[in-house]
């Protein structure tokens, strides 16, 4: 009877542990929605984003709009952009674990990081219709961690993702209206995952009480990397003389991570665990979302310009999640809707003001949706809706020659929780955090 008890209690023990920690493959980004980075030019930046996808003379537009890379101008264009992205987030709140104790540990600290996001450009005209360019930049990108001994630590220690492009891109010029574009795309994506593992919990009922929660913790985590392939397509119509519409679009890319599986486990456990928990292979299926983007761009007179940004991304793809691990006692398994993410919205206006040849002044504001909800909403995912206010700087050293800054302030929505994880630990509370970027970029014409 004993026999059966351990195991009836254990079986849904050892699929729920491993879905906690593959929980934060969706985890928080920096400073978009989600983990979707927008730091992929820094005239954007200072603008707020505003016009990214039709405003003239930045070489991002090979991975915002490829369309736009026909108006860019004769000869080549080389640029490199640096992000340093500076985030912060606190946790609010108490737990209590399985037998309604209160879980020990202070509140994890600033989960957040400061991490540079850098990014390069080339284009080259080959004539007055097609340009070719090349791009490596990260589209998709996080990392939160929290102190191992917090009460957020059955939750999450360390979610780290990257997402690099390395794209390939053409556009072609139809007539002075109307340019189309577009790239293909490698992708690699990585992760790596930690928690601490609440192993008394799992095991109190198969040892009749000898093991109780918080009594005997251990410490698990994923890590694992992939290749996707992607695409994607852009419009830039220039209707007036003054006015320029940019519409761009990148797809989803699938990835299946494979990689290492790694635990540690108490000393006095390990014997009770039927062979689980042991260090293996394993993979996980884990898509990018696709979004798009529609930009506008006028120019008022020889100093003033002005646009607006609107962007979609499809993040209610996560609603499934598989994992499958190398050893048998630790079989496949999916937990449908466990994320049930929004799609989301962002909106930007801002503009150029042009001192004279060499000086020009930038700003912007912006609203960015979070993808989270207060029903599913983890530590790891501590999103919150965002707005944005930036400012930006740029100086012409020559015809051939630019540089330009820029910083944005983000205020992000408190992220509220309530939450129990797979075994059986309450969390309530709140995050409050903000975020920070500065960006420097260099570009020369030849």
């Amino acid at each position: 009877m004993q026999h059966k008890t351990h195991r009836t209690w254990l079986a849904p023990a050892l699929a729920a542990l491993p879905l906690a920690l593959a929980a934060a493959f969706m985890a928080q980004d920096a400073q978009a929605s989600g983990f979707q980075l927008k730091e992929n030019s820094v005239q954007g930046l200072g603008r707020a984003y505003a016009g990214s996808a039709a405003a003239p003379g930045d070489c991002s537009v090979v991975a915002t709009n490829a369309a736009a890379m026909s108006d860019l101008g004769a000869g080549n264009c080389a640029q490199a952009d640096l992000n340093v992205i500076n985030f912060k987030t606190e946790f609010s709140g108490s737990g209590t674990d399985l037998l309604g104790q209160p879980i020990s540990g202070g509140n994890g600290g600033d989960g957040g990081i400061t991490k540079p996001v850098p990014a390069m450009y080339f284009t080259h005209r080959i004539n007055d219709a097609w340009t070719v360019g090349a791009t490596i930049n990260a589209p998709f990108g996080f990392q939160t961690e929290y102190d191992d001994r917090s009460v957020l630590r059955y939750e999450g220690v360390l979610s780290k993702l990257e997402s690099i492009d390395l794209a390939f891109a053409a556009s072609y010029r139809i007539n002075d209206q109307f340019s189309i574009g577009g790239s293909l795309i490698a992708q690699r994506t990585s992760a790596e995952l930690t928690q601490v593992v609440d192993f008394g919990t799992i095991l109190a009922a198969p040892t009749n009480g000898a093991l109780l929660p918080q009594e005997a913790d251990g410490y698990g985590g994923l890590k694992g990397d992939d290749w996707g392939y992607g695409w994607t397509l852009g419009l830039l119509w220039k209707p007036t003389g003054s006015d320029r519409i940019g519409l761009s679009y990148h797809s989803q890319i699938d990835h299946t991570l494979e990689g290492d599986a790694n635990f540690l486990v108490p000393s006095n456990v390990l014997p009770l665990l039927g062979g689980a928990f042991v260090n293996q292979a394993g993979r996980a299926d884990f898509d990018t979302p696709w979004f798009v983007t529609a930009s506008w761009w006028h120019t008022f007179d020889d100093r003033l310009s002005f646009g607006a940004d609107i962007g979609y991304t499809h993040w209610s793809s996560f609603k499934n999640l598989l994992i499958r691990y190398e050893s048998p006692t630790m079989a496949p398994f999916t937990r449908a809707q466990d994320f049930n993410w929004d799609d989301t919205w962002f909106y930007s206006i801002g503009g150029d003001y042009r001192l004279d040849d060499q000086w020009t002044l930038r700003a912007g504001i912006a609203y960015d949706e979070t993808p989270t909800n207060d029903i599913t909403r983890t530590p790891r995912v501590p999103d919150g809706s965002r707005t944005w206010l930036s400012v930006g700087v740029g100086y012409k050293w020559s015809d051939a020659l630019r540089f330009d800054a820029g910083y944005v302030h983000l205020w992000v929505d408190d992220g509220k929780i309530d939450h129990t994880t797979s075994t059986f630990n309450h969390l309530v509370g709140s995050f409050s955090s903000s975020g920070n970027v500065l960006g420097i970029s260099g570009q020369y014409i030849f």
